[in-house]
Formats: structure tokens, C-alpha cells, sequence
């Protein structure tokens, strides 16, 4: 097998020192680690001009687009890294797999407007990263073997010294405002209950969005909200029609490294206090909540039942339950749940198995789905989608883009969302779904 190579460049811990050199370039895209931790977070990966532009068409199947996918793979061709880099990625696939993705999968209804016209996946094929390692503190360039002299020549002179470019500064032209009133939401909410006490679900994932004009450069926009909320499954994507996806999630949807497969599901979430005793009351008081716990058992269960479709009989497990993960903006609840991929499967089949994650739907999932597509007025895009790296050796990670904005057609996008259980009330979950962005809004409103 052939082996990368790799060009050291000078150490940034900061991802935005380089990744502003293709800023406009094609398919410029960074997957960022926040600022990194030593239990979050470990790599920055940036890249641009993939060699293929792969979406998915509006009637295709998702079995086929991801078979499309793994057929690039294969033409970019295996390769293996040198013996003594611990990097994630050895060329391969970049890009997003929005939350309608799910219609390529399931047979679902279409009662919600596409008022957005988002693609459902886009991915580019990359022959080269950009990877900082925060363990290690080093950058560097990575080349697939099937990358030329001159190319890699190119890249090296283009990072080694930077040229800032000009860019628009991003402003709002009118404050964020939810689609939904407090009387829709509750409206929703009640018609979840519904369901709920006739036996249709036990959970529904429900959310509103939150919309305004705006103007300038969306790469000022992220800058300015990885400073605010700094998270370990960030991720910024050029769109080629104009635009981005703006991701600043905390959540993992599934990684796959060595066949061994990981899922970190949350669910439950209280406000960061204002003085550190509040805080900690918030803290222990998510710890403690049976509801809260009540609703993350739930999706581990559910996730154990996905996960359990592609890989070895035998090998799910739920090694970590309730741990607390804190945030600026939150307390969470998290679990994970680990297995090994059967014979024969790869990590294109775990996303056809597992996608969306259950996490953002409810149980069961299919009539969550359905229910969601009922009761929110439009689709969610890249809204609880997936942000993802599929590389030539099967190597994969991917977020759940909770805490994510698309900035299309002149405006910016954001969502907010909660899981509705039978004992939940609505005024509660109406707060909590203002309170996961609020950090968001709130800076994008002062720049």
C-alpha cells in the first residue's frame, strides 16, 4: 500500500491562522476542534479544491449515493500514513449529510415546506488536509500519494505564507426572530403529548428555528462564535451556491477508527449558572433529574438497537452513562455506546443503518420522523444533520450539527430543539430550546 506524505508547517492552535489562505476557495472546509481539552477535542482538519463534487439528487436513493461515495473512495485509491503519525485522515470525503438525508432512507412524509433548498448531502473528495494535532502541538500537510509535485509545491508555498484577504464584515440587518410563537410552540407540544399518551412514541425531538437578513462574510460570523462557544465537533463549509454551514456542536454522532465504533449521545440539558454556586446546583440538579436520566437511557437504548444493525453480534456495549459535559452555555448529559463493525460492513453501512441520529429524533424513530415532519412548519436542512470525514482507510467522524447556522440567500438560519417526553412541561422545554442558542444569537446580534 502507498504511503502519504507529509510537509510540517509552524504549529497554530488556532485553525482560523491558516484556513483564512482558502477561505474562498472551492469547497473550503474546516472540521475544528474548539478549543481543545484534554478529554474533547484533539485535531483541526481543513482542506479545498476536492478533485469531485459529489451531492445527492433529489430522487436518488440513499443506498446509491452512499455506494456513489464509496466509489470515489476506491478511485482515489487506499494509502496508508507514516508508521509514526497518529493523524485521522489520509485523504478521502469531506462534507455534510443534511437531517432530510433521512428521506433517502426511510420512506417518510413531505408535509414540511423546503423553504430553504439546501442539497440533503454534499461531500467534496480531498487529496490533501491540513491537520493541526493539539496533543502533540504540530501542523501539517498531509498529501495522498496520487497528488503531484507541483500541487503539493503549490499548497506548501500558499500556507507557509498567508496572504490575508479583504473580507466583509458579517452584521446582522434585523435581530433573530423564532418562525414559531410561544402559542405555536405550545400548540406543537400538546399535539406531541397526544401521541404520546396513545401509545404512538415515547419521545419527540422537537425544535424551531430562528431567522434573519444579514450581510458579509460568514467565515467573520464563525470566527466570532467559536470565540463565544467553543466546541469539540465545530465545522465551517463554503457553499458553491454562496453561503456556509456554521457549526458549533458538542455532540459526536458516530466515529469509526480501526473498526472499533463509538456514539455519544445528549440528552439533558440545564443553564450554566450565573455565580458558581448556581452553577453547581444546575449541575448537580441535571445529574440527579430521573426525567433527564429517564430520557438518555432511552436513546442509549435506541442507538444500542441502530448500532447493533452493522455491527458484530455481541460487541455493543454502553461503557460511559450520564457523564456531565459543560459548556458556556450548558450543562449535558452524555452517554456513549461502542462496537466493532461485522464482517463485511464498513462505515457507510453504520450511517445507512443509524442516520439521523437518535439523539435529535425520539423512539421510535421512524414515528418521531413522522411526527416531526408534521408538526415543524419546515424542513431542518443541515439543522441535526451530520458534519463528517470518511477517510481512504475507513477511517471516520461525524457530529450531529445541533448548535448549527446556514447562512444562504441573504439570510442566516439558526435551530433549537428538546426532547418532549410524557412528564414534560412546556414552558420548560420553549426556554430550554432559546437557551441552547441563545450564546449564538447573542453574538451574532453584537457584531
Amino acid at each position: 500500500m502507498l504511503t502519504c506524505s507529509v510537509h510540517p508547517l509552524p504549529y497554530r492552535a488556532n485553525p482560523a491562522d491558516y484556513f483564512v489562505a482558502i477561505r474562498n476557495a472551492p469547497g473550503a472546509v474546516l472540521l475544528d476542534s474548539g478549543r481543545p481539552s484534554a478529554d474533547r477535542g484533539r485535531y483541526d482538519l481543513l482542506s479545498a479544491w476536492p478533485l469531485e463534487h459529489l451531492a445527492v439528487m433529489p430522487e436518488e436513493s440513499g443506498a446509491h449515493f452512499l455506494q456513489r461515495l464509496r466509489d470515489n473512495l476506491s478511485r482515489l485509491g487506499e494509502a496508508q500514513l507514516p508508521n509514526e503519525l497518529d493523524l485521522p485522515f489520509a485523504g478521502g470525503l469531506i462534507g455534510y449529510l443534511s437531517y432530510d438525508f433521512g428521506r433517502h432512507l426511510e420512506n417518510l412524509p413531505s408535509q414540511a415546506l423546503d423553504d430553504l433548498q439546501l442539497p440533503d448531502a454534499r461531500f467534496g473528495l480531498y487529496n490533501w488536509a491540513l491537520i493541526s494535532d493539539h496533543q502533540s502541538a504540530t501542523s501539517q500537510l498531509v498529501f495522498h500519494p496520487s497528488i503531484d509535485d507541483r500541487e503539493k509545491q503549490r499548497l506548501v508555498d500558499l500556507f507557509t505564507q498567508p496572504a490575508a484577504e479583504a473580507l466583509a464584515p458579517f452584521k446582522l440587518n434585523n435581530p433573530m426572530t423564532p418562525d414559531l410563537s410561544a402559542d405555536d410552540y405550545r400548540a406543537a407540544f400538546e399535539r406531541i403529548q397526544q401521541y404520546i399518551q396513545a401509545g404512538d412514541c415515547y419521545q419527540v425531538n422537537f425544535a424551531q428555528r430562528f431567522r434573519a437578513e444579514c450581510q458579509g462574510d460568514p467565515w467573520l460570523a464563525y470566527c466570532a462564535l467559536r470565540q463565544a462557544c467553543p466546541t469539540p465537533f465545530s465545522g465551517f463549509q463554503n457553499l458553491p451556491e454562496g453561503g456556509a454551514v456554521l457549526s458549533l456542536s458538542p455532540e459526536r454522532f458516530v466515529k469509526v477508527s480501526q473498526r472499533q465504533v463509538e456514539t455519544r449521545p445528549i440528552k439533558g440539558t440545564r443553564p450554566r449558572g450565573l455565580t458558581p454556586a448556581e452553577d453547581a446546583a444546575n449541575a448537580a440538579e441535571l445529574l440527579a433529574s430521573p426525567k433527564d436520566r429517564a430520557e438518555n437511557l432511552m436513546i442509549v437504548d435506541l442507538l444500542r438497537n441502530d448500532l447493533g444493525r452493522t455491527c458484530r453480534i455481541g460487541s455493543v456495549r454502553v461503557p460511559e452513562l450520564f457523564s456531565l459535559e459543560s459548556y458556556p452555555n450548558v450543562h449535558h448529559l452524555v452517554s456513549s455506546v461502542t462496537g466493532e463493525l461485522a464482517a463485511g460492513r464498513d462505515a457507510l453501512d453504520l450511517i445507512a443503518g443509524s442516520f439521523p441520529g437518535g439523539s435529535i429524533t425520539g423512539a421510535p424513530k421512524i414515528r418521531a420522523m413522522q411526527i416531526i415532519d408534521e408538526l415543524e412548519p419546515t424542513r431542518r436542512g443541515l439543522y441535526c444533520g451530520s458534519l463528517l470525514y470518511l477517510d481512504v482507510r475507513g477511517e471516520m467522524d461525524s457530529s450531529i450539527a445541533i448548535r448549527s447556522l446556514l447562512v444562504k440567500d441573504g439570510q442566516v438560519c439558526c435551530w433549537g430543539g428538546g426532547g418532549i417526553v410524557a412528564d414534560s412541561d412546556w414552558q420548560a422545554e420553549y426556554h430550554e430550546s432559546i437557551t441552547k442558542v441563545r450564546v449564538l444569537l447573542e453574538t451574532l446580534q453584537n457584531l
